[in-house]
């Protein structure tokens, strides 16, 4: 199926233009990088994550802890939407309790993902907070979540999608709002 892509709403010098900022602003929301570590949702937001490791730590000289989340039997739908879930794995290779964790997500929607995120991050441990980054906001929450930090927020109608393309996924960097598919009943 052929997707209508309505806009390009970031490019790919945009995009590193946005981690950048999104890794300054954890630092300094955190007065550094002594006490945090940064866990990515799979898959976008696990490679969002580690670009976002990388800038901090090129910047701050100071190792901070990475791991990646999967959340697929954490999900409200996973029953409904997926028959044979692809459960992949989660690599948290540090403690959790007492440090303040940032979730990172590719787009925040409903909130639904997130809930997910943290519902599975909490079965690793207690840490002092957990703060969500996301590269995209597109809005239409449907649970009271919401993000800390926050690349670009790109208002979105029901009928468009948020597409984030990455380079280790998808061969480029760059963020598309396209139209969303029909559904075929």
């Amino acid at each position: 199926m052929e997707i209508k892509v309505k806009a390009k709403v970031i490019d790919q010098e945009g995009l590193q233009r946005t981690i950048s900022r999104l890794a300054l602003e954890i630092v300094e929301r955190n007065h550094g990088v002594a006490n945090i570590a940064i866990v990515g949702v799979r898959t976008r937001g696990a490679f969002i994550a580690e670009r976002v490791v990388k800038r901090i730590q090129e910047t701050e000289k100071h190792k901070v802890p990475f791991g990646i989340l999967d959340i697929t039997l954490y999900r409200d739908d996973f029953r409904k939407r997926l028959r044979q879930p692809l459960v992949q794995v989660t690599d948290i290779p540090f403690e959790i309790n007492d440090i303040h964790v940032i979730l990172v997500d590719d787009v925040l929607f409903t909130g639904r993902t997130s809930r997910a995120a943290l519902d599975a991050l909490m079965d690793f441990g207690r840490p002092s907070s957990i703060q969500l980054a996301v590269l995209v906001d597109r809005g239409h929450r449907e649970l009271p979540i919401h993000a800390d930090y926050i690349g670009k927020a790109i208002p979105t109608s029901i009928g468009e999608e948020v597409q984030v393309r990455l380079m280790e996924t998808d061969g480029e960097d760059c963020v598309l709002l396209v139209e969303a598919p029909k559904e075929v009943n």
